[in-house]
């Protein structure tokens, strides 16, 4: 698995005008191919009368899905550029699609390469990236006298605690990157006198 990927921070429109033709990058994140089809599909239905709109999407943390559509223009124009620039970006579980509502002037194969790859790199530009880091997830067990000093002090170490569920005991989830986990127990064992008990559990992409 990667290590770490970057995706869209939020999702957006940025638009442009090129030769009087209107190109409108709609960026959003994409937890999978579904989702990715589902917004190709909305952003459709918002710009019915629109002369082409080309998607490309980009799904996991190693680009295993790519696929792109040029929606009737010429072939290799507009879903390639796209999907090139989000590739060249190193963005993942992203979907973008440009809409075009032509204005009477023809941009020729390298200027429509340009147009779409362009509306992308600067939608990206616009709407920013975050960074994904993947993690083990860890779950603490600690008596309730505990759990709130423990709590601070995992927050104030940096720790990404993810959930915290009170029953007889605390439950504290955290993420830690994979090379931590040895410091991590050795850590947890001084915090809180060996009282704790530590499970490690699957792993998951966070917020670095």
């Amino acid at each position: 698995m990667q290590e770490q990927y970057r995706t869209v921070a939020r999702e957006g429109v940025h638009e442009t005008e090129i030769n009087r033709s209107r190109f409108i990058c709609a960026l959003a994140p994409a937890a999978s191919e579904q989702e990715a089809r589902d917004f190709v599909a909305r952003v459709r239905r918002e710009h019915p009368t629109a002369t082409h709109n080309c998607f490309a999407y980009v799904i996991g943390a190693d680009a295993a899905v790519q696929r792109a559509s040029d929606d009737g223009e010429p072939g290799g124009t507009a879903g390639a550029p796209m999907l090139q620039m989000l590739l060249r970006r190193e963005t993942r579980y992203v979907a973008a699609v440009v809409t075009r509502y032509y204005g009477g002037v023809k941009l020729g194969a390298g200027g429509l390469i340009r147009a779409y790859g362009g509306v992308v790199g600067e939608a990206l530009d616009a709407l920013g990236t975050v960074t994904r880091q993947r993690f083990r997830i860890a779950t603490v067990t600690v008596d309730h006298q505990r759990a709130g000093k423990l709590e601070n002090d995992l927050r104030a170490t940096g720790r990404a605690v993810r959930d915290v569920r009170y029953a007889e005991a605390v439950t504290i989830e955290v993420g830690l990157p994979g090379a931590d986990v040895d410091a991590f127990r050795a850590w947890l064992a001084d915090a809180t006198a060996g009282t704790a008990r530590l499970e490690l559990g699957g792993e998951a992409y966070g917020a670095a």
